[in-house]
Formats: structure tokens, sequence, C-alpha cells
């Protein structure tokens, strides 16, 4: 058994993967939920905006036409999945309905002829955020609809869908590269949400070889650049935190850095790669809730902006639009590099922040979640409830590799099956048995068409320390090292099993507040003194964060006391069974044990419910030491 994937990864088609369990019903819910009935067709009020008429008289509308693109990419990765009739229908009656009002030119928005990107606005100087005077989303959504349209063609071919996502990526070579716009005075956040267009130019190129796009991507990257205020890659290089780049905005930072690991893939440029490495790992080692979201907003002006790194509050925010761009982020870092870590990443943020963000209807989201507060699901035109369900449709492309060389690999562990064409083997179907992540026992089972050798990698999370994994009844257990792939190359027949065992014992993890005061001294230097100093707890089980609802039935937090004893004297499984995961009963001194439940369900899925995730601990006790 070895402890590293082959890296040349490559996915089986959506078609191909099922996943069941907590996953499964979060795409079932998605489908029928909001990829079914906030858009159907072009009098849906997120298409209705398109029309040229109206479009002609509007000289506002923000972020809005974003929701067009993001319906598309996700609706259509739905609709492959499974050919859900209707879905398919509604799908492309508002993909032909787009493609037949885009303009000669290739522009495709929502704005007045003197509001849209091709026009340069005034600047308007003094913005915290570099916001152009005339404040639009234009290229941002263009993006979308970019990614939206490749996607349907992807899946519905159809040439006029490649021709309007080219028609745009043309009009935006023309707009920066002839006209000489700079597309950072395009967005705000000193420009980082205009040059988002890296990502879709860059799948343009992919998707048809014209190096124009390509360059087009690189033009971005370079003005980017040049902005002192963004210089995105210079000051990325140079080690800066990623709350430092621009405004620190989670959302639009981590897009670019999609964008940027495309490019990394397209031109093989080191440097660019080397950038998207060292914010991934800022943005991992000081700017993720324990639940996986990228978060921030304590003190600051903008609740979607990372905080300096160092800060932690209870009370954070997490945006679900971050956590898309998050998970987008490792997905591509994945297929780069085969490295666990990254589909660690995508795993533990899917089965907490980003499941807790959704509502089991499919159709509410949270706009922001926080480890303590309540959970407040969002309005009609609010950018996250679309990008949860963007989310969501990424999962089950991300849960199943194949390599060029046809070894296979599991990245994400939970119910399903993905079937594969092996160049040996035939058809080969991987099917997990099991109840993760409630339970670390899995079943890997195998079935193919012949007897081959190749092999299978299973990734082992970073928490399942003294993992363990059988071939076959009866055959002695193998360790498997924790946050790495084991890789079990054999030669495989039908029937055979790889058992997982993944211990879950309970983990408690700390984190310190502290709240800094800062002054200057006479002579201009910088004074930094610690005000207070606060201690908080919290509880794992496996992949899944533990919380509690109000405790009591009415405090919003509570400080607790433990004994100066084993972890396991304070922190146990409850007594009795539940489909969605043991409880957890917390013993503090002086008090009734607090419940713990799993964070995504706790004080239950709907709006107004509370989940307290981190515990004040009381000063001067002995506590646990930082994970």
């Amino acid at each position: 058994m070895n402890l590293s994937p082959n890296n040349a990864m490559a996915s089986p088609s959506s078609a191909q993967v099922r996943l069941g369990g907590l996953l499964g019903e979060a795409l079932a819910a998605n489908q029928s939920g909001r990829l079914s009935h906030f858009i159907v067709d072009e009098t849906s009020p997120a298409i209705e905006i398109f029309d040229p008429a109206r479009a002609a008289k509007n000289e506002e509308g923000d972020w809005y036409g974003e929701h067009a693109g993001k319906w598309l990419y996700a609706a259509a990765k739905s609709a492959a999945r499974d050919g859900d009739a209707r879905l398919v229908a509604n799908l492309l009656r508002v993909a032909d309905y787009l493609v037949g009002v885009q303009e000669a030119d290739g522009y495709l928005g929502t704005y007045a002829p003197d509001h849209r990107f091709m026009r340069k606005q005034p600047p308007k100087p003094g913005t915290w955020d570099g916001a152009p005077s005339v404040r639009t989303w234009d290229i941002w959504t263009h993006s979308y609809l970019i990614l939206g349209l490749l996607e349907v063609h992807k899946h519905f071919p159809k040439p006029q869908y490649l021709q309007a996502a080219r028609k745009i990526g043309d009009l935006c070579w023309r707009t920066l590269a002839e006209q000489g716009i700079d597309i950072t005075e395009l967005g705000n956040h000193h420009g980082m949400s205009a040059t988002v267009l890296m990502d879709p130019a860059v799948e343009l190129y992919l998707a048809t070889g014209e190096p124009r796009y390509l360059a087009l991507a690189q033009l971005v990257l370079e003005q980017a650049d040049s902005n002192p205020d963004l210089a995105l890659l210079q000051r990325v290089l140079a080690g800066a935190d990623a709350s430092e780049i621009a405004t620190g905005k989670a959302y639009q930072l981590a897009w670019n850095l999609v964008g940027l690991a495309k490019l990394h893939k397209a031109t093989g440029i080191a440097s660019y790669r080397e950038a998207v490495d060292h914010v991934w790992e800022s943005i991992r080692a000081h700017h993720l809730t324990l639940g996986g979201g990228p978060w921030g907003g304590v003190a600051h002006r903008s609740r979607e902006v990372f905080n300096p790194a160092g800060v932690f509050s209870p009370q954070g925010y997490v945006e679900t639009c971050s956590i898309l761009a998050w998970v987008q982020l490792n997905r591509e870092l994945l297929a780069i590099t085969g490295e666990a870590k990254y589909a660690e990443e995508i795993e533990r943020t899917a089965y907490n922040d980003l499941l807790g963000a959704m509502a089991p209807d499919g159709q509410d989201w949270c706009y922001y979640s926080f480890p303590n507060g309540r959970r407040v699901h969002t309005t009609y035109w609010r950018c996250c409830k679309s990008s949860g369900a963007m989310a969501i449709e990424e999962l089950p492309g991300l849960a199943y590799t194949k390599s060029r060389t046809g070894d296979l690999t599991v990245n994400l562990l939970g119910p399903g099956e993905a079937v594969f064409s092996h160049p040996q083997a035939g058809k080969v179907t991987l099917t997990q048995v099991t109840a993760y992540p409630f339970e670390g026992g899995i079943e890997l089972q195998v079935s193919c068409e012949h007897s081959a050798r190749f092999a299978i990698s299973i990734r082992i999370p970073q928490w399942a320390e003294d993992a363990t994994v059988a071939i076959n009844d009866g055959s002695p257990p193998m360790q498997a090292a924790s946050g790495a792939y084991a890789v079990i190359e054999r030669e495989w027949r039908s029937g055979d099993v790889a058992a997982l065992e993944l211990p879950m014992p309970p983990v408690a993890h700390r984190r310190v507040q502290q709240n800094i005061q800062e002054s200057r001294a006479p002579d201009g230097s910088p004074v930094r003194q610690q005000v207070m100093h606060y201690q908080y707890l919290a509880i794992t089980r496996g992949p899944l964060v533990y919380a509690s609802d109000l405790i009591d039935g009415f405090k919003t937090e509570e400080t607790l006391r433990l004994a100066d004893a084993p972890i396991d004297e304070w922190l146990h499984q409850a007594p009795g069974e539940s489909r969605e995961g043991p409880m957890i009963h917390l013993h503090g001194l002086g008090r009734a044990p607090l419940t713990l439940v799993p964070y995504y369900r706790a004080g239950g899925r709907e709006h107004g419910a509370w989940r307290l995730t981190w515990f004040s601990l009381a000063p001067g006790q002995a506590s646990p030491p930082p994970d």
C-alpha cells in the first residue's frame, strides 16, 4: 500500500456519479427546489431583466444579472446527471432565450448603453473598496454567463451556446485590448469584482483552443497586477496575507485565485501556481471556520472581508458565496496536484458550512452563517442562494476521479457510487456502503467486467488517526496514514471489497480571542496592547463539527468549567440511536450536560434557529491543548 496517488487526474462525467446520504439528499433537494423553481423560462424575474427594452432603461441593478449564469451552470450539471425532462426543457428554453437577445456586438447584460462595461466610467475617489462612480456588475455578470453557457454546451451541445460565449469573450477583448479600458476600473474591491474574468477567459480558451482568450486572461492579470491598490500577483508573491490583498474580500479574492490556478494549468507558469499556493495556505491557516467556510467581518466595515491573520470571534461571518469560491479553488488545486488536503477541505466545507447554510427544501439558503448565531434565510435576489446551488452541484464531479492511466481515486467519503470505463477492466463500478459521515466504517465494493491490475486510491482524512484498510473478508487490516491517500494496487476482481475503519472519537478544539488596542507612541511607532483575552472550546467528531441550540432553551452563550480530567470523562457520546449521527454530551462542572449535534442541523434547519459551536471557558482553568 502506497501513500500518494497518480497526480494526472481527470473526472468522470457527471452522469457516472451518484451520491447518496447527506450529499445525495442535498443534491435532490437542490434540483427539486432552487433549480426547478427559481428560473423556469424567460418570464422568471431573474431572466426577465435581460429583456432588451427593460435593460435599455436600467441604470441600477447591482449583481442581479449573475443569477442567470449561475443557474445555467448548476442546472446544466443537475439535468445532465439524471436527465430530468422538465429541468432539461427549462434549461434549453432559457439558454435559447438568452442567446436570442444577445446583441450583435456580443453584449448580453442588463444595463443601459451608457452604463455598460464598454464605456469608461469616471472614478469615485475616496471609496474604501475602489468602486467606480457608476457602480455596475457588468463584467461580473458576463463572466458567469460565459461559464453558464459553456456548461450548457458541454452537456447539451449546440453551436449557438458556444458561439454566444465566444461573442462575450470577443467583446471583452475589444474593450480591454483595443479600446484600452483598464478592467480594474470596472469593478469594486479595487477591481477584483471585474478581474474574475480570468476564470471564464481561460475556460473559453480550453473550450475553443483560440489563443486570443488565453491572451485575454493574461491581459486581465497584467492589469490586476499593475493597479497599485490591487497588485494581485506582486502582493501575493511578496508574502501578503489574504486579508492584505485589495480589500481582502473573500468571495472575489478566491474567485480570482480560481482563474489564476486555471492560468497555471493553461500556461505552466510557475509563479501563478506559487501565488495560488501561498494564498491557499494563508486562508487555510487563518481564515476558515471550524466548519471550513471562509470567514471575516469582525470589527470591519464589510462582513464579507477577511480579518487580519490571528483574529478570531465565535460570531464571525461566513458568506455562502465565499464557500462556492473556496470549493472551486480546492477543485482546481486537486486537479493540478492530486493532493489529499484539497479534497479534505472540500469535504469539510460540504458537510458543515455548506449544508449548514442550506434549508432541507433546497430553496432557502443563509446569506451569512455564524459558528455562534441565528440561522437567517435570505431574500429572493441575494447572491448566496445561487452560489449555494452551484456549490452543491460541484460535489459529484469531485467525489471520484480517474487518472489518464486508468487508476481510480475516491476523494469524498460517503454513500454513493461511480462508474468508470477502464482500458483493461472494462466497466468498473466503485460503491461506498457506509453511514459516513456519522460512522467511520466504509466498505468500498468493486465491480468490474474483467479482472485487471490497477490502483485504487482512497483518501484517509486528516482527523482519522489509527485508520485501517483491509482487502476482502479475513485479510489482516493495514495501517493507513491520515491526511493522505491509501493507494491499493493489485489485480482487482469483481466482488472485491476494501474495508476502511476510521476511528471517530470526539475531539476538543481550542481558540483564543484576543482584543487588541492599537495606538501610536510619541515617535509614531505602533503600540499594541492586549486588553481582553478569552478561551473557547468546540467539538468535532469525524468530519462533523458539533453544536448546540440555545443553552437551557434561552441562553446564547455559556461559560464552562471543565473537570481537570481526561477528555472522555467530560465528553462522550450520548446513549440512543439517530439516523443523523450520535449526540454528544459535554459535561461542565456545576451544570447539566450540554447536548451537541452536528452543526448543519443544530437548533433545527429552520429560519431563526440558533446554533452555538464555541463555548467560553472559565478563566484560569486547565483547558484542552490547541488543535
